[in-house]
């Protein structure tokens, strides 16, 4: 079928899942050609007669397979249901690898979450948008943080802004992560924007995006963003922003069970689940090091298979493209600026000129106890100063005694500074200055920073 989409969706005890396929049947122009595919990942509590009471009919199960698949109808769209234990999961890249091996062959695919509201007609101005990209890319790939929703005022609530994503930092254990701004001007635009990065939460392409560009199932959260756009570039696709409202995305999460509250020490030791979830997170983290070759980790060890890079293109054109280096943590100041990314943009000739260009992204995440700090009454402000190794101040922020009480967590101070620098600085330590309301320091301490990176 011409106009045929295979969604992929993975939800974990999700609240929204059921309001999320009825909003997106709902808002189909031909709701026919979706087939829509749900890792579900469900509690104990969570069973299939819920979806029957929600007007869900032609039940079907196929219990053939390593886990049973419930296909059902609502409306004119078909549901398959992967039944997963919640406390059998590996992860959000597993759910999802799970469900691209049921790629049908459908001519589109989309892949969202469980928590999404669309607008009417949404999968009409996808197909549209997508195929006016045709002259400018073989490969096109829509993919944005949607605009929010908030399912206790919807649609009040609703943003109204198509975003862009741009960088945000070099986490400390080293994925790149996006953040989302409004695109301006955006009414004004005819076609959608070059992008650097991909959202995991909306992304929408050819079909054969399924099988190309799978998700690693040894990731498990955070990585596999920045994975994937750079493997999907490789692999000859290229990545736009959608100039027009497409859908919106929970992130509150409030009303939300989410996989680091069930798979903890304590359900692991008490054998409910098989590892707790941090584990697989250090995993996953040190995986992604190892693909971009980063803080030393050899590009080489680990043999990717299909979950590698591809050969259209090559990683240090990527970086080109998008203005970052990930074996340095460096970002160009077009890119930190939200220039638009440099579609065949030269690959430096040597190492040394690139440099020159880069900035580094450094993240600290200082730590205070409630008792360390002491008595906060007579505190009117706290200071923060990042130094180099040759006493260079290289950022510093301050804090009000209602913003140190709400980065308060379980009697800990937890705050993080995102900053750059020259790429050849580097933090050597920080002090903390905590100041009455005449200004009189009340107290000061310095803290090392333990193992710079080197760049």
């Amino acid at each position: 079928m011409q106009q045929s989409i295979f969604v992929q969706m993975a939800s974990y005890r999700d609240p929204q899942l059921i309001p999320t396929l009825q909003d997106m049947v709902r808002q189909a122009v031909r709701p026919e050609c979706l087939r829509i595919v749900v890792s579900w990942q469900h509690g104990l509590d969570e069973m299939i007669g819920r979806f029957f009471a929600q007007g869900f009919s032609r039940w079907q199960v196929d219990a053939a397979g390593a886990r049973p698949v419930h296909t059902l109808a609502f409306g004119e769209a078909t549901i398959e249901l992967i039944d997963v234990s919640a406390m059998e999961t590996q992860g959000a890249c597993w759910a999802r690898n799970m469900i691209q091996q049921r790629y049908g062959g459908e001519r589109y695919t989309l892949q969202v979450d469980s928590h999404h509201r669309f607008v009417t007609g949404w999968d009409r101005i996808l197909i549209d948008m997508l195929e006016s990209l045709r002259a400018d890319s073989d490969k096109p790939l829509l993919t944005a943080y949607l605009p929010e929703f908030d399912p206790e005022n919807d649609p009040a609530g609703r943003g109204q802004n198509p975003t862009a994503l741009h960088i945000d930092q070099f986490a400390s254990e080293g994925a790149l992560l996006p953040l989302s701004r409004s695109i301006p001007d955006w009414t004004l635009l005819d076609k959608p924007l070059p992008a650097r990065f991909y959202s995991a939460h909306f992304a929408f392409s050819d079909g054969h995006f399924a099988t190309t560009v799978q998700h690693d199932p040894e990731f498990f959260f955070i990585g596999e963003e920045i994975s994937i756009a750079v493997r999907a570039f490789t692999h000859g696709y290229d990545l736009y922003h959608p100039h027009r409202l497409i859908a919106w995305h929970e992130y509150t999460r409030r009303l939300r069970v989410k996989m680091w509250d069930d798979h903890t020490d304590e359900n692991t030791a008490n054998g409910v689940v098989a590892k707790p979830w941090h584990e697989r997170d250090g995993l996953s983290h040190r995986r992604n090091r190892i693909l971009f070759g980063m803080d030393g980790e050899s590009g080489t060890s680990i043999d990717f298979g299909p979950y590698g890079f591809g050969t259209a293109r090559s990683l240090a054109q990527y970086e080109a493209y998008a203005g970052v280096s990930f074996s340095l943590r460096g970002v160009k100041r077009d890119t930190l600026e939200r220039q638009p990314p440099v579609p065949g943009a030269p690959v430096p000739e040597t190492e040394a000129a690139y440099r020159e260009s880069l900035l580094r992204s450094h993240n600290l995440n200082p730590h205070f106890h409630q008792g360390m700090l002491g008595d906060l009454s007579n505190v009117a402000r706290a200071e923060f100063t990042v130094f180099s190794e040759k006493g260079e101040v290289m950022y510093q922020e301050a804090m009000s005694t209602a913003e140190l009480m709400a980065a308060m967590e379980h009697g800990w101070l937890r705050n993080r500074f995102v900053f750059f620098s020259e790429l050849d600085m580097v933090p050597a330590h920080y002090t903390v200055r905590f100041y009455a309301a005449d200004d009189v320091t009340l107290r000061e301490e310095t803290h090392p920073i333990a193992q710079p990176l080197e760049p």
